[in-house]
């Protein structure tokens, strides 16, 4: 017996729930922290918080299974798909999909898991795909499905799936399950653990022919929004990325037994570390709008683009900080001008200085 499925209790997972007490309440805690800190967002930045966050959950996702997008083009789809203003910047079929995949995750989050919802979601991940014979519903080729590294002598198999032909079957017994454990659904599970089931348990059928990886991590964010109730992108895929071998290992090494404490564990680590990156997002524009009504009527043009320029590099802040080279850049002003609103700026309690001369850099003035 090799994989999970095989398994005489299939799909019965076990795990030791005390482990997991501890980071469930610590999630619940801070997903409340989360909620309470974005509701002193005006609703212009609720909506660029929330573009923000589809966009990179939405590059991220991709990039996890090799595809890389343009992100101007995600984020104008993601807009359109919001009822936002959007650029027109024309998006390719798979910039397309997937934000219309991340959009309608997060608008019916509230509704039950259904056959039909997972072939609208193939069709959006595949969209312009050539490649696949069967888009929009579940595989039926007769060969085995499964994961693969190397090649020839060197290749190994990571994880097989079940057959074509018991897809369906496995996928009737998932979306049951996952619909039941919804809250008030008579088989409430906590956030995180039946997150993490979801994952693995889709992960484990593997029911598409490609696109799996995208849709089981949609699985996921469903089933934590709907733990919270209420909508909102815990950006999972964007903390993965930066885990993604061990992200692939954990998925493997889960794939062979029932028992997923490890699994579950390893999970809900991911799932606390984004939603801190979520909280910190959220303090970030709070704390922007504070720096800028205290400097608003008192900057110049050129100060006032400076400034919007770096609040746009995001709370991983401007790369190097800004110099007087990157100010001349950004305004077009002269060596003299540039010092001038750079010290203005400083003494205004906009920007902090740092370094000396050649080495000077400024930073906003923000936690």
């Amino acid at each position: 017996m090799q994989w999970n499925w095989q398994h005489p209790d299939w799909p019965h997972f076990i795990w030791d729930e005390a482990r997991l007490a501890r980071p469930e309440a610590v999630f619940l805690r801070e997903s409340g922290m989360t909620t309470g800190a974005a509701k002193h967002l005006v609703v212009t930045d609720q909506d660029a918080l929330t573009v923000d966050l589809m966009t990179g959950d939405a590059m991220d996702t991709s990039e996890i299974e090799g595809e890389y997008l343009d992100r101007e083009s995600v984020q104008s789809s993601i807009r359109r798909y919001l009822g936002l203003a959007a650029t027109k910047r024309t998006a390719r079929p798979a910039e397309a999909g997937i934000a219309e995949m991340v959009v309608n995750v997060f608008k019916t989050f509230s509704e039950p898991l259904s056959h039909d919802v997972l072939f609208a979601w193939h069709g959006m991940v595949a969209s312009g795909r050539r490649d696949l014979d069967v888009i929009g519903r579940y595989r039926d080729h007769a060969e085995p499905m499964r994961i693969v590294s190397g090649t020839g002598r060197n290749q190994r198999i990571h994880f097989e799936a079940p057959p074509s032909n018991r897809v369906d079957e496995e996928m009737g017994r998932f979306i049951l399950w996952f619909n039941a454990g919804t809250p008030g659904g008579g088989a409430s599970i906590p956030i995180l653990t039946r997150a993490g089931i979801a994952h693995l348990w889709f992960e484990s059928i593997h029911p598409f022919e490609d696109g799996n990886g995208r849709i089981g991590r949609a699985i996921a964010e469903k089933a934590i929004m709907q733990g919270l109730s209420h909508p909102g992108i815990t950006a999972l895929s964007s903390t993965l990325i930066k885990r993604r071998k061990n992200y692939y290992k954990a998925l493997e090494n889960a794939s062979r037994s029932l028992e997923i404490t490890d699994w579950l564990a390893w999970f809900a680590d991911i799932a606390l570390e984004a939603g801190r990156n979520g909280l910190a997002q959220v303090e970030f524009l709070i704390h922007k709008a504070k720096l800028l009504d205290l400097v608003r009527g008192k900057v110049n043009e050129r100060q006032e683009k400076a400034l919007l320029r770096m609040f746009a590099a995001g709370i991983e802040g401007f790369k190097g900080g800004l110099s007087a080279k990157n100010y001349a850049a950004i305004t077009g002003a002269a060596p003299a001008t540039v010092t001038r609103d750079l010290v203005d700026l400083a003494a205004k309690g906009a920007l902090i200085r740092e370094g000396e001369r050649k080495a000077t850099r400024y930073r906003l003035n923000m936690p």
